[in-house]
């Protein structure tokens, strides 16, 4: 029988007994014989765990790096995007569900292999790479493997995530080559663990280990009414990334999708003064770099300097308009130095 590429021996486990504990994310599922971690996605075969969706692709587009979103990193760049099947979290407000909330179909795989990646990441002239759409440590030993290949080639690597890998996992993969995380903070303790069954200090451990080894980080809060748009969850959240250092937040708008309505979630995309409103908590907090995501043309997705107000980036969407920084990545006006990671693109 022709050996399925897609199924791969899993690179952090432990071996209780019969059983296997699964070392990639903070769920630590120990995983009796024949069956399955939390994720549907690894798999205790004969005392030993495997990986069903190495290089299972179910999404894959060339994505300009703002769509990520990433704001301060290779700005005008384009990442070749992958994703794969099921998630570790169980947000009832997915916006990628077909694909997020389905363990991989051994029918319907779609196996690429990093050198393929790469290959088509020339093709498509694309800067460097970016594991997301569902949750990229699902795809954790692939990862490891392309971010080896395109960093010997001079690439980029990036990951989207809810940010639940183990500390572990999460050493590997920049030991490997990521380069930049866009971290979802997805509300306080009480909603991520009502709504995402997880504990969300172990997010903020992530971000904070992450900074502390030099991974550029952004942050991203889908605002829900009713979930984490009050002021006393958004002033918390603020407020420890201002702690960790000097990271942009992203605030961007919701759409009810997946479950929503089955849950009573808001029934409608978020209102405008919502973000705005949220933009501001993130200012007076004193975080230089807030953004209003999915409102394309609003005064909030561009990038200003936190010392004289002038407009260095103006973005439309997930296109960069007009680029002022200058090369030295200071403010052309007042020399203040603007935290940017790479070149500008043009």
């Amino acid at each position: 029988m022709k050996k399925d590429p897609c199924i791969k021996e899993a690179l952090l486990y432990q071996k209780i007994g019969e059983k296997v504990k699964c070392m990639t994310c903070e769920r630590y599922c120990e995983i009796p014989l024949d069956g399955y971690g939390f994720c549907k996605t690894r798999k205790n075969i004969n005392g030993k765990l495997y990986t069903l969706e190495y290089g299972n692709i179910s999404s894959l587009s060339a994505n300009p790096i703002e769509k990520k979103p990433f704001f301060h990193f290779f700005p005008g760049s384009r990442a070749l995007t992958v994703g794969s099947w099921s998630c570790n979290f169980t947000c009832p407000w997915c916006q990628n569900w077909n694909i997020s909330k389905y363990p991989p179909d051994p029918e319907k795989r779609n196996y690429l292999s990093p050198e393929n990646f790469i290959r088509l990441m020339k093709e498509k002239r694309c800067q460097g790479t970016s594991i997301s759409f569902n949750e990229p440590t699902l795809l954790f030993e692939y990862s490891l493997d392309v971010f080896d290949l395109a960093k010997r080639e001079g690439f980029y690597n990036t990951y989207v995530t809810n940010g639940y890998m183990s500390l572990e996992a999460l050493r590997l993969l920049v030991k490997h080559g990521l380069d930049a995380i866009n971290f979802d903070v997805k509300g306080d303790a009480e909603a991520v663990e009502k709504y995402c069954r997880a504990d969300v200090e172990r997010v903020w451990r992530n971000i904070e280990e992450a900074r502390k080894i030099g991974v550029h980080i952004e942050i991203t809060t889908l605002i829900i009414p009713g979930v984490n748009d009050d002021e006393e969850c958004l002033r918390e959240i603020a407020g420890r990334i201002r702690e960790i250092g000097d990271i942009p937040w992203h605030v961007t708008q919701y759409y009810p999708d997946y479950k929503a309505f089955e849950v009573g979630l808001y029934p409608g995309r978020t209102p405008v003064e919502t973000l705005e409103n949220a933009w501001k908590i993130g200012r007076r907090e004193g975080l230089n770099y807030v953004y209003a995501g999915n409102v394309p043309g609003h005064r909030y997705e561009n990038t200003y300097c936190p010392s004289c107000g002038k407009l260095l980036i103006r973005r439309l969407g997930f296109d960069v308009i007009d680029y002022k920084i200058t090369l030295e990545k200071r403010c052309p006006r007042c020399g203040e130095a603007i935290p940017i990671v790479g070149r500008y693109v043009k």
